[in-house]
């Protein structure tokens, strides 16, 4: 198993390994994504625009097998401005960390950690105040949560990352029980590094 981080070019000829990931990982609980290739080369081409940001892969040989992605949050500023607003956090302070993903055999590693620690390191280098990524908010009786979730804020918190109070941003994706696209609430995670 490798773990390396990837900018510029070797970014972009990864992005479609990443896109697979996302929609294979995101199907489950409590994402329920119902992804599709079109959508995905759309919201990566985020990470393809962005000079600063990182893309930390968890390899298996040549085989993609995890991926951890990362901008300076004013790259999504058009989505996650509102979430901040009231917050006193100037954005160009804040360095998004976005989706992790990781196929199920590979968990319970030490490849999370690896994923956050290159993504922190990266903002730190460019001078970045704080981190934040956002989890998905899902109701507690929702049907299809299994009964043997286990939610990830302890590992979050183990971290340092505490819940923004108030910053919620809103997005749109079609469940994988719903006949079209469903609005979803996201609650953003921060720590100062």
């Amino acid at each position: 198993m490798r773990v390396a981080r990837l900018t510029g070019d070797d970014l972009a000829r990864a992005l479609e390994d990443v896109a697979r990931l996302r929609i294979e990982v995101f199907r489950a609980w409590p994402y329920l994504y119902d992804g599709d290739a079109a959508y995905e080369a759309r919201y990566l081409q985020t990470y393809r625009d962005s000079e600063a940001a990182i893309l930390v892969g968890a390899f298996d040989g040549d085989r993609l097998v995890g991926a951890s992605t990362g901008t300076p949050m004013e790259d999504h500023a058009q989505d996650f401005a509102a979430a901040f607003e009231g917050q006193g956090i100037d954005l160009k302070e804040v360095f998004y960390c976005a989706e992790s993903v990781l196929q199920p055999g590979y968990r319970g590693q030490g490849i999370g950690h690896a994923f956050f620690d290159a993504r922190e390191d990266h903002a730190r280098a460019m001078g970045r105040r704080y981190a934040a990524f956002c989890s998905v908010v899902r109701p507690a009786d929702h049907p299809l949560k299994p009964a043997t979730y286990q939610p990830l804020d302890p590992f979050w918190r183990k971290r340092g990352y505490a819940p923004l109070e108030g910053a919620v941003a809103r997005f749109g994706w079609k469940d994988i029980d719903q006949p079209g696209e469903t609005d979803h609430a996201l609650q953003f995670w921060l720590r100062e590094l």
